[in-house]
């Protein structure tokens, strides 16, 4: 993270969200709030954490990354 004020403050977060926008919200209708909860929450711990890799993972999803990084300090 950058200092105070710095555009780099909230890159992640804008790539959480513009994602979360893209894949989700714009290909749903909902017709409660309840309903888009469900939904987002479902994206959010079955595809989003879980499965997708990440370059800066070395190419691993986050949860296969931890799971190494535990490993590795185990041993």
């Amino acid at each position: 993270m950058g200092r105070v004020g710095s555009c780099f403050d909230s890159a992640a977060a804008e790539a959480f969200v513009s994602s979360l926008e893209w894949e989700v919200l714009s290909r749903h209708e909902f017709t409660s709030t309840g309903q888009a909860r469900a939904v987002v929450i479902d994206w959010c711990y079955g595809f989003y954490n879980h499965r997708r890799r990440h370059s800066a993972a070395a190419g691993l999803s986050p949860i296969n990354y931890e799971t190494a990084a535990l490993n590795r300090e185990a041993a």
